[in-house]
C-alpha cells in the first residue's frame, strides 16, 4: 500500500493535528464554492478527534458547507450505546451549529435491507458524483486488530468490488447486523485518512503497510483512494513495528 504515515507522541497529538487538517480541508472547498462532504466512523479511538473538533475547533469552520455521512453503522437504536451516529453526536454534533438536514446518519433502527438501499440514495443525492459513483471529499477510517475497515470483515473483500454504495454485513464474532459502504465508495474519496492508536494494532499496522508481507491481504489492504495515498495517522504505540522507510511521509 502506498501511504503516506504521521507518527505522533500522544492521542491528543494526533486528534490535533488532524482536526487541523480536517478545518483546512473544509475551508478549501467553501473558498471553491462546493460544499464538503466528509464521512466518519465509530468506535472508540474517533471520539478524543470529534470532542477536539467539537471543543477547539467548532467555530472554524462553517458548518453550513459540510455535511457528514457515516462509514458503517450497527442495527441498533440511535440511543444505543453502541449507536455510531451517538458516540458522534454526544461528542461532536450537539458542540457545533450545524443544520440537521447536512446530518445524514445511517438508520440502524430500520429495516438493513432496505437502509442499505436508503442510504445508498441519500449518497447520490448529496454527493458529488465522480467516476460514475458517490465522491466523498473526505473518508476518516478506523482499523480493527483483524484489518477491517467500516464494517468490511475479513472474508467480505468482495465489497471492495461491489457496484452497490452500501452492503448489509455482519460482525464474524457476534453476528450483529451492520450498514457499510462499500469499497467503491471508500476509495473513490478524495481524501482517505486512517486514524489508528494503540498498542494492540501494532501488528495489523506492520502487516499493511509493510508492502512485502507474504501474509493474506487484510481489508485494510484494499484501501486505494482515487486521490492518491492513504494518510495514516499512528500514535508511537500503533506504529512501534514500522521499519524506517516503509512509507512515503514519515514524520517521526
Amino acid at each position: 500500500m502506498k501511504a503516506s504515515v504521521r507518527i505522533f507522541n500522544s492521542r491528543f497529538e494526533l486528534a490535533e493535528s488532524m482536526a487541523l487538517d480536517i478545518v483546512s480541508l473544509a475551508r478549501n472547498r467553501e473558498a471553491e464554492g462546493r460544499p464538503f462532504a466528509m464521512a466518519i466512523p465509530g468506535g472508540s479511538t474517533p471520539r478524543i478527534l470529534f470532542t477536539v473538533l467539537g471543543e477547539h475547533f467548532g467555530g472554524s469552520v462553517n458548518w453550513n458547507n459540510v455535511h457528514i455521512f457515516w462509514v458503517d453503522e450497527r442495527c441498533v437504536p440511535p440511543s444505543d450505546a453502541a449507536s455510531n451516529y451517538g458516540m458522534a453526536k454526544e461528542s461532536f454534533l450537539d458542540r457545533i451549529e450545524i443544520p440537521g438536514q447536512n446530518v445524514h446518519r445511517i438508520k440502524g433502527e430500520a429495516d438493513p435491507e432496505k437502509e442499505a438501499i436508503r442510504y445508498s440514495a441519500a449518497l447520490r443525492e448529496n454527493t458529488e458524483i465522480r467516476n460514475g459513483i458517490p465522491g466523498l471529499d473526505f473518508m476518516l477510517l478506523g482499523m480493527g486488530e483483524d484489518g477491517h475497515v467500516a464494517s468490511i470483515f475479513p472474508g467480505n473483500e468482495a465489497f471492495f468490488h461491489s457496484d452497490k454504495p452500501c452492503h448489509v454485513a455482519r460482525h464474524p464474532q457476534t453476528g450483529q447486523k451492520r450498514i457499510t459502504l462499500s469499497g467503491k465508495i471508500i476509495n473513490n474519496s478524495g481524501k482517505i485518512y486512517f486514524m489508528v492508536t494503540g498498542k494492540d494494532k501494532a501488528e495489523i499496522v506492520r502487516r499493511v503497510l509493510c508492502t512485502d508481507s507474504k501474509q493474506q491481504p487484510v481489508p485494510a489492504s484494499f484501501v486505494c483512494p482515487a486521490g492518491g495515498a492513504a494518510v495514516w495517522y499512528l500514535d508511537r504505540e500503533a506504529a512501534s513495528l514500522i521499519p524506517s522507510g516503509t512509507a512515503d511521509g514519515l514524520i517521526l
